[in-house]
């Protein structure tokens, strides 16, 4: 696999190449105007001499003064105009007129050997070219300084990027000096929180998973072993139709409590995936009045009632407080063989919900008030069920932030007692 420049290596040569660009370019415009620049260097030589009179010829430039015209190729300015040089052979000569004594002019030529001024604009190009060469090597290594302080909180950040395989957080050591650094690791701690979520949520799933289909093994074998004799019976034997009637029956009742032990451990196996986004803005009391319409339909003969004066609204889950009413009362009537349930629901300063259901059937005695809550567990007034009912109004309470007990009911029965918290956001653990 070919190997990546880093980031530091990719901002010295970026670097480098932009303070090339930019050498490049002003050598360019000072090599055009290096000839030029020397030239306007020995004009203002020129135009500074001044004639001093006789004497021997001083070191520099030549100056000839002369009265008439300067032979060779090439014209002359006007008098007190500036013109080009003149190329006169290797030399090149400058003339500027000058006044002598009363208000006499006279042209004033300059001469300067070719080789000299070349020599001038070369030693000007090579500075040129050092200095750009020494800016390009001082921009790289600046760039290549700069990068790497810039890449050190990501470097700390990959660092701990690869420690956070087990624990799935990011701790960066150190203060981050960049806001994008900084950024950027608050956004991965994000995405690990969202995957440690799912990855617990997954969890819950196969341990729910799982225990479904134990319990369903256990609790099942028994029920269908039943059924399984019965109908060998129906097979091998001659009965008559009244047994056959009997056995049938016992075929159908069986039937009936495998399809609602299915159903409560599928409901309880839900209720262990229940997650935030399943929560919502609920009112209590009409859940009460719609699963008091149901029971009186299933139960004519049981006074259900409401004792519910306000309302009561929360947060919560409408099936699962739903479930809560429909195991409490079929608990009642069906185990407790009661002929009036009272279900009243409370608001307190604390904003605490109370959930009661009061019931005059036989009760649960004291011993078994706690067990009764367990998974599979009866009391010993409890005739059929799967033993899940109380089990599925315990988790469902836990879900919502409570919990749930049997205390003793003013209509002489047992009192199940539901706390709820209305602010709930999120299920907690049992």
């Amino acid at each position: 696999m070919r190997r990546l420049l880093s980031l530091r290596a990719r901002v010295a040569f970026a670097s480098a190449a932009t303070a090339a660009l930019v050498v490049a370019a002003m050598s360019a415009i000072f090599f055009a105007l290096a000839p030029s620049g020397a030239e306007q260097q020995v004009d203002s030589v020129v135009r500074a001499l001044r004639i001093t009179g006789p004497g021997p010829p001083a070191p520099g430039p030549r100056v000839i003064i002369r009265a008439g015209p300067i032979p060779g190729p090439g014209a002359l300015p006007e008098p007190w105009g500036d013109g080009p040089p003149l190329p006169a052979g290797p030399d090149v000569t400058w003339t500027v007129p000058a006044e002598v004594g009363h208000g006499d002019t006279v042209m004033m030529a300059a001469t300067v050997p070719r080789n000299t001024l070349a020599d001038t604009v070369s030693q000007q190009r090579t500075r040129i070219l050092t200095v750009g060469l020494a800016a390009i090597v001082l921009a790289a290594g600046l760039g290549w300084f700069f990068a790497h302080r810039a890449v050190v909180p990501l470097r700390r950040l990959t660092t701990a990027a690869k420690g956070a395989e087990t624990r799935l957080s990011l701790e960066v050591p150190g203060r981050s000096s960049t806001t994008e650094t900084a950024e950027l690791t608050a956004a991965m701690n994000q995405m690990l929180e969202r995957i440690a979520e799912e990855r617990r949520h997954t969890a819950d799933a196969l341990a729910a998973a799982r225990d479904f289909a134990a319990t369903s093994a256990h609790e099942l074998r028994t029920p269908l072993t039943a059924m399984r004799t019965d109908l060998q019976v129906l097979r091998s034997m001659p009965v008559g139709d009244r047994e056959r009637e009997q056995i049938l029956d016992e075929v159908l009742t069986t039937q009936q409590s495998v399809e609602d032990t299915l159903a409560a451990l599928e409901r309880l196996a839900l209720g262990e995936l229940t997650t935030a986004a399943d929560f919502d803005e609920v009112d209590l009391d009409e859940i009460i009045d719609q699963a008091l319409e149901d029971a009186r339909r299933v139960h004519p003969e049981v006074v259900v009632e409401s004792a519910v004066t306000e309302p009561v609204r929360m947060r919560g889950l409408a099936a699962g407080l739903r479930s809560i009413l429909d195991n409490a009362i079929a608990n009642s009537v069906r185990h407790g063989q009661a002929t009036r349930v009272i279900i009243d629901a409370r608001t307190s300063d604390d904003g605490i919900v109370t959930l009661t259901v009061d019931d005059n059937g036989r009760g649960v005695p004291p011993a078994d008030r706690e067990r009764v809550f367990e998974r599979f567990r009866r009391g010993d007034t409890a005739a059929t069920g799967s033993g899940l009912g109380l089990a599925l109004v315990a988790q469902q309470a836990g879900l919502h932030g409570g919990s749930a007990v049997l205390e003793e009911s003013p209509l002489g029965d047992t009192r199940l007692h539901v706390r709820l918290a209305t602010g709930v956001g999120r299920p907690t653990d049992q």
